[in-house]
């Protein structure tokens, strides 16, 4: 398994009309853009899909949308967690999840449960999915982070957890889960902008934001890394290390879902409390995305 999750996957966006309806045909567009543009498996539902706005069968067709256009070419992922442990568990044991390789879990956000609270949401997880299942720590939006000592005893007691999306962005913290982690357990960065260092640490790769936009730019610079060629790499991150934080400076999707709109792949629409960049952000990534003469 962690082989399927070494290099650069994507956290799609979930494209809508000015109706708010979802665009299918933007997504299929999309889809085939990672493919061929070297991205090495799909997450589905994750933040950038905005899936907390997303109706139950909204979610369902956008899965089986995914699985029927991926046809096999390259893994997937599908984004399924809550604070509600008992709903979370029912949706893994229910949901057909029929051409996914591996569940993506988020910490439950808002109600802040204590270490061993994580500990044992995590566990009813992993004893409900049949699919192997990633952790995903993102305290900057739950409002709780998992410790190193709580991810490294989840990735000792239960073997079908085999990977953490780590967004803390606590660099101690994931050195200490790479350092420590049995040999199955995988480290997957969850910060385009700190991905190459997490690499040169130890950790096998990124689930992306800005991979929506350059699937092959950011995965070169992810697979010169994993290869060891960091001179070549650096050289890389360095020239996107600007635009990621004009991608995040107004919130994500909102950033590439602009970016997006300006290379012609999607309307730049997103679902309320969540609302398009600033025109004038928005004009700063059109005017880096003409300098760099990339388009759908």
């Amino acid at each position: 398994m962690q082989q399927k999750l070494t290099g650069m996957g994507v956290a799609l966006i979930t494209p809508f009309k000015q109706d708010e309806t979802i665009d299918f045909d933007a997504l299929g567009k999309l889809i085939e853009y990672q493919i061929r543009n070297g991205a090495d498996y799909l997450v589905v539902l994750g933040t950038t899909a905005e899936t907390p706005t997303l109706a139950e069968d909204e979610k369902q067709e956008i899965m089986h949308f995914v699985v029927r256009k991926a046809a096999g070419r390259l893994p997937l992922v599908v984004g399924i967690g809550g604070n509600n442990t008992r709903t979370v568990v029912e949706h893994i044991r229910t949901d057909n999840l029929d051409g996914f390789d591996a569940i993506l879990s988020a910490c439950p956000y808002y109600n802040k449960p204590s270490q061993d609270g994580l500990y044992a949401h995590f566990k009813a997880i992993a004893q409900a999915s049949e699919k192997p299942v990633i952790l995903y720590n993102v305290p900057g939006r739950t409002g709780v982070n998992m410790t190193a000592e709580t991810t490294l005893r989840l990735a000792n007691d239960f073997r079908n957890i085999v990977a953490i999306k780590e967004a803390s962005g606590n660099f101690s913290q994931i050195d200490d889960i790479i350092k420590n982690k049995p040999q199955h357990f995988a480290v997957i960065s969850g910060d385009d902008g700190i991905t190459f260092p997490l690499i040169t640490l130890g950790a096998v790769g990124v689930i992306s934001v800005i991979g929506n936009a350059f699937p092959k730019e950011f995965s070169r610079m992810v697979r010169l890394a994993l290869e060891g060629d960091y001179a070549s790499a650096r050289n890389i991150h360095h020239h996107f290390t600007e635009l990621i934080k004009l991608l995040f400076v107004e919130g994500n999707p909102a950033g590439v879902k602009s970016m997006l709109s300006a290379m012609g792949f999607c309307e730049n629409k997103l679902r309320l409390p969540l609302v398009p960049t600033t025109i004038t952000t928005y004009e700063k990534i059109r005017q880096v995305l003409n300098q760099l003469n990339i388009t759908a």
